[in-house]
């Protein structure tokens, strides 16, 4: 059948429209991708470079499949099908002339023939395509660039361009040939360290994520969380952020998140009484602590570990405590608010009660238990992942066959011949939706780290990081808060056009040298600091995406939401700058300074919250809460005494702020 006589059908995820024909395409490389992925995972471990090579080709397949070139809205037609044609083309010659010429590319040591040149052009554009495609322009955009600068200067394609660049700029310029084998052909470049995390770590994750996604576990966090808050003063406004950190550890993204959980919380948080800019803020700054909230990170665990060669459960474990002090300064917010506007829980009969919720659902704990008590054994995150998801499946099929077999009977629905082969087809069906919506999940995020290998491939051929981290070092005046202030700002504009993953890489590899060189920031908190700072265009106006997906939901207007998340995420600032000052938070120390820096980081930030919204057990006066603001950034002053004094200071006003209360006749439960 034609396209033209096919019915559309509109595929969930990538918002096309697409012909029956193309789905069964994107079903049939998705599964092959997934199975590919836990073969290698599981089975028979691949090399470097063949396990690369065939996951990118798989994926940028899947990519021009799901992503049709003219956009989402409209048919491909004659000229998109051969546009997509040589496209397929190019993605599979990306991956298999690696796979089929390896030991002869390698033989050749760099001195790489014509073929091998033009196959590096070939997968460059390709690359840059399915990037466009997946991820947006900003991300090709910014490629595009990356490889126009190395061609810049007086030995190079573009000698003219290399005139128009800042003395600190400026290089010796590349050639067309000497650029595209460097991308292509060597080990920083697309098949770099960004795409080797991708196509092993983050893919199985995201597999297992998907797995639990697709058999109920989102809802299972979200019940989980209404019935343990659900009646205190802003429940659903609580379970929102609850939620939230417990997706966090299935979901890669605080978009994702946004749209499962706010799906629920924001209309419940607008009954109760919440603004609607108000509940679309709450479910974004909960949202995007989820990427920050072990063990998944989103994809940033895999990527901090490999980078710094830290084993990942160490990335893990030093991790928890850092996110419990974003997730408490978001919690005490919506507290706050709660109070401030006088409203209450919600009635016992609306909300789902614990033990039937961990009866429904326990079985979900079961993989997490798995993935946890696998990763302390010491194996490898790969292997760790692919037994998760082993064991996922085999929960929910050993789970599904007990009820069949064993209590359906007795609720007159007998075992016959022609139910058990439809609840055999269903199981196979979800097998293959697991498969498929976990292949789906991990194109944007393998995309845009292959696109992120072509610009470090890039900052090491031209030696741009030491440039860059000089320039940050003259600009800053050897101030290490004004350059954590760029740093700031840098993430914020990369956010702009990058995916979370992508911004972290490049900032990382930009300025991480200054900051561990020149300004003396461990190594590991230097990573934190950079990966958690990327985390701030997801809330950050005026390209606050999280912030505009819990808008659309809640009915706001999205630059309103957005102010309302960039105000309720302020931990995403204040956190990162605690670790710096404070490191015995992340690399250690006596158990007592860890113990205190803990204690008064929790405080001074519950006590932001309450100075930004001017109130805690009563409304605040404008004294108090500039005599809190000060005494946070003496908390903050890496000085035991100014610690001391900061917290005093602060415990002496909302003391204060709590005597006022009980004269007022003001209640303090929660």
């Amino acid at each position: 059948m034609s396209e033209s006589t096919q019915p559309p059908v509109v595929m969930p995820g990538a918002n096309a429209i697409q012909p029956r024909a193309a789905l069964w395409a994107i079903t049939l490389v998705a599964v092959a991708l997934s199975l590919f992925q836990l073969y290698s995972a599981g089975i028979q471990p691949l090399g470097l470079f063949y396990q690369r090579s065939i996951h990118l080709a798989l994926v940028m397949l899947l990519a021009f499949l799901m992503f049709p070139v003219f956009g989402p809205d409209r048919k491909r037609g004659a000229l998109g099908w051969a546009l997509d044609a040589v496209c397929f083309a190019g993605a599979l010659i990306t991956g298999g002339y690696l796979v089929f010429f390896l030991d002869e590319i390698i033989n050749r040591a760099g001195f790489w023939n014509q073929t091998d040149i033009i196959v590096a052009m070939i997968a460059t554009v390709t690359v840059l395509e399915a990037s466009r495609r997946a991820v947006g322009f900003g991300m090709t955009i910014i490629g595009l660039i990356a490889i126009i600068y190395a061609l810049a200067g007086p030995r190079g394609e573009l000698p003219w361009l290399g005139e128009w660049l800042p003395g600190i700029l400026s290089h010796r310029g590349y050639t067309l040939d000497r650029v595209a084998g460097q991308l292509y052909l060597g080990q920083e470049g697309i098949f770099g360290l960004p795409l080797g995390v991708a196509a092993t770590y983050i893919f199985i994750f995201v597999l297992f994520g998907a797995f639990l996604e697709s058999t109920g576990a989102g809802r299972f966090f979200i019940d989980m969380a209404y019935a343990a808050t659900g009646r205190q003063r802003g429940g659903p406004a609580k379970a929102a952020v609850l939620a939230s950190a417990g997706m966090g550890s299935i979901s890669g993204s605080a978009i994702a998140n946004v749209v499962t959980t706010g799906a629920f919380t924001i209309p419940l948080m607008k009954k109760l009484g919440y603004k609607p800019k108000q509940a679309g803020g709450i479910e974004a700054a909960a949202s995007t602590g989820g990427q920050i909230m072990p063990p998944l990170m989103g994809a940033g665990a895999f990527l901090i570990a490999e980078y710094t060669n830290t084993p990942y459960l160490e990335i893990v474990k030093i991790s928890i405590l850092p996110a419990i002090m974003y997730f408490a300064t978001v919690y005490l917010f919506v507290h706050i608010i709660a109070l401030k506007q006088g409203m209450q829980g919600m009635p016992r009969s609306e909300l789902p009660k614990m033990r039937q919720v961990m009866k429904d659902g326990w079985h979900f704990l079961l993989p997490l238990g798995v993935l946890v008590w696998l990763l302390v054994l010491n194996l490898s995150p790969m292997r760790v992942g692919y037994y998760a998801v082993i064991t996922m499946v085999a929960v929910a099929v050993i789970r599904y066959a007990l009820w069949y077999f064993f209590v359906a009977p007795g609720q007159g629905q007998p075992v016959t011949a022609e139910r058990t082969k439809a609840v055999v087809w269903s199981g196979l069906t979800k097998l293959v939706e697991g498969l498929e919506l976990g292949a789906r999940n991990a194109v944007a995020v393998s995309m845009a780290c292959a696109v992120a290998g072509i610009i470090v491939g890039v900052v090491g051929l031209t030696g741009l990081g030491l440039k860059f981290s000089s320039m940050m070092l003259a600009f800053s005046g050897g101030n290490l808060v004004l350059a954590l202030v760029m740093v700031l700002l840098a993430s914020l504009v990369l956010g702009m056009g990058l995916p979370v993953t992508a911004s972290y890489i490049v900032l990382i590899v930009l300025v991480g040298p200054a900051l561990t060189n020149e300004f003396g920031v461990p190594l590991l908190i230097a990573h934190l600091v950079v990966f958690w700072y990327s985390q701030d265009s997801n809330v950050t106006p005026p390209i606050a995406l999280a912030g505009f997906a819990g808008a659309a939901i809640a009915g706001s207007k999205p630059m309103e939401t957005g102010f309302q998340a960039w105000k309720f995420a302020k931990g995403l600032y204040l956190i990162p700058l605690f670790m710096v000052f404070n490191p015995e938070i992340i690399i250690g120390g006596p158990v007592p300074v860890v113990i205190w820096n803990a204690i008064i980081a929790i405080f001074a930030l519950c006590a932001f919250a309450a100075s930004l919204e001017g109130y805690l057990f009563t409304r605040m006066n404008w004294l108090a809460r500039i005599a809190i603001g000060a005494a946070i950034f003496g908390v903050f002053y890496p000085s035991f005494w100014t610690e001391l004094t900061g917290v005093v200071v602060m415990a002496a006003v909302i003391g204060a702020n709590y005597l006022a209360s009980r004269r007022e006749g003001h209640p303090v439960t929660s």
